[in-house]
């Protein structure tokens, strides 16, 4: 009794692998080949597509951020010179502190994401390719 395994990794099988497709159908490795190209394709695009409303949301969040700190700014500058010193003075310092504050939240998600996706690369075992055995 002989019991073969075969491990391999990535989008395409093995050239020998190919070759007996292509063995015992013509033009299978071909097409196997273009299903790994449409695949590749099909998922740059969905990563492309990600990543480019990942930044149009920044985009906006930072725009409105920004609109809703300069109205709140000009609210408390307004406040002050229509006799609300007080209520103007607490609009302003709420206003900074509130950026400032998502700023440091910002940064800290962001620190603490690069540590994790740093501690996955460290932890994952690399393996090298392996050829098929017989048993």
């Amino acid at each position: 009794m002989v019991h073969v395994a075969a491990e391999f990794s990535g989008p395409l099988p093995p050239p020998e692998y190919l070759a007996k497709y292509e063995q015992v159908l013509t033009g299978s490795a071909n097409r196997i080949i273009c299903m790994a190209e449409q695949q590749s394709a099909h998922r740059q695009h969905l990563e492309k597509t990600v990543v480019e409303s990942n930044t149009n949301i920044q985009k906006w969040g930072l725009a409105c951020a920004f609109v809703i700190a300069m109205t709140a700014i000009i609210g408390g500058i307004w406040l002050s010179f229509h006799g609300m010193s007080g209520t103007g003075l607490t609009s302003i310092i709420t206003a900074l502190a509130a950026l400032v504050g998502v700023f440091v939240y910002g940064k800290r998600q962001q620190n603490e994401e690069l540590r994790k996706k740093s501690e996955e690369l460290m932890q994952r075992p690399e393996r090298p390719p392996q050829a098929p055995s017989t048993h």
